[in-house]
């Protein structure tokens, strides 16, 4: 009896290093993790120092030589570049090489697709795979007539990988209109939450950083939340009760990572907008990577490539159960910082605290004594706002409270 079992890919990684300030091996640690993510195994790194990267092979021909060599002792099945490759560099690397060629966007894609499970999120991956390969046609030459296997060949299926540019560009289309369809819906969604008047925080950060852990903890989501790179790609939405009695929605938002792929950006847009139309940002940040500063400049760059940073912002530095910190985190872009563990709940309630801070400082102090009668508006300050302190007293109730400014002409 034959025991048999999946083989991985064996891939070598490659990169360019075009200034002194680029860390490139750094880069190539989060590629090795991408690229385990989705299912290879990492054989071999190569680095280039150039004052550019080479226009038309990535590499220059000395490296690619030495690229050919380490193929050839590794017994690796392709590679998988740092940055983007043009159709040229896919082209002419695969000439020298013959080997599978893949690039940091591929990568990204490919999981993309095997984490999408929702139609609006297979939707999305399908778009950013074809305008992608839209413009590879010539470089991905004959692979495309031909039956694929392992990274880079998931999602749509085989007949978009036979598919001449007119046959991608009506799929393109015609995608682009259900997705009309799905940001029409989101909208629709919006305004019902706005005519309900309950204020939105959307959790951003990091890719793996722990949003849908700590989405989890606080409102029993039951989403699925994984020591991976984006465990989870479509936003959940859960309400919330703070201490002093408000309500809020909590939203899980994709992760960012660095050199995320416009496609992408642009593919997820309606997903990512979340954050730009919440009342607050959570912004987890995760304190046990090594890597936390960098990583929290990429989520602020691209928040504002969203042009979702003009309302406040919460840092909550998770997973201090995990790496205890011998100094206090600081974030200074941030409005309100807290330590803590979405694992243990260690810290949460300081979390939720910081947010009703926010809020209140949004709000109309009430101090006033409401007649019997008028018992109805107290309700709609149970409603909308925080009711901190109610006393029955003989000639009425006695109510401090904190309201939006939508209401107090209704209350007062």
């Amino acid at each position: 009896m034959f025991e048999t079992k999946e083989r991985k890919e064996r891939v070598i990684l490659v990169g360019v290093s075009v200034s002194d300030y680029d860390d490139v091996s750094s880069s190539l640690d989060e590629l090795e993790d991408l690229a385990e993510t989705a299912g290879a195994v990492c054989v071999g790194r190569l680095i280039q120092k150039r004052e550019q990267i080479h226009p038309t092979s990535y590499l220059g021909k000395g490296k690619i030589m030495e690229l050919k060599d380490l193929l050839w002792e590794t017994e690796a099945d392709g590679i998988i570049c740092d940055d983007e490759l043009s159709p040229a560099q896919i082209s002419n690397l695969k000439a020298e090489l013959d080997t599978k060629i893949m690039d940091r966007t591929l990568l990204i894609l490919d999981i993309f697709a095997a984490r999408a499970s929702t139609s609006e999120g297979k939707i999305q991956v399908e778009l950013a795979q074809l305008k992608y390969r839209q413009s590879r046609l010539t470089g991905l030459g004959t692979s495309l007539s031909r039956l694929g296997g392992g990274i880079g060949t998931r999602g749509p299926g085989e007949k978009k990988l036979e598919m001449d540019r007119r046959l991608i560009k009506s799929r393109i289309s015609r995608l682009n209109q259900e997705l009309k369809e799905v940001k029409r819906h989101r909208e629709v969604t919006r305004e019902h939450r706005n005519r309900e008047n309950i204020p939105v925080a959307a959790i951003v950060g990091y890719t793996n950083a722990g949003k849908s852990t700590l989405l989890n903890y606080l409102t029993d989501a039951g989403i699925l939340a994984e020591d991976k790179l984006f465990a989870t790609l479509d936003p959940t939405t859960r309400v919330k009760k703070l201490p002093g009695g408000q309500k809020i929605l909590l939203t899980d938002t994709v992760g960012f990572i660095r050199k995320l792929p416009h496609h992408l950006i642009e593919a997820f847009k309606s997903t990512l907008e979340e954050a730009r139309y919440a009342d607050i940002l959570i912004h987890v940040a995760d304190v046990s990577s090594p890597r936390m500063d960098e990583q929290m400049h990429i989520v602020y760059e691209t928040l504002r490539e969203l042009q979702a940073l003009d309302k406040p912002v919460i840092t909550a530095f998770n997973k201090i159960d995990t790496a205890r910190c011998e100094y206090v985190p600081r974030d200074f872009r941030a409005d309100r910082t807290v330590c803590i563990s979405a694992k243990t709940g260690e810290g949460t309630e300081e979390l939720l605290s910081a947010v009703e801070d926010i809020l209140r400082e949004q709000k109309i102090e009430v101090e006033k004594l409401y007649l019997y009668s008028e018992a109805g508006k107290i309700q709609i300050i149970r409603q909308y706002g925080e009711l901190s302190k109610e006393e029955y007293r003989e000639e009425g109730i006695y109510v401090k409270a904190y309201v939006p400014a939508f209401i107090y002409g209704r209350i007062c």
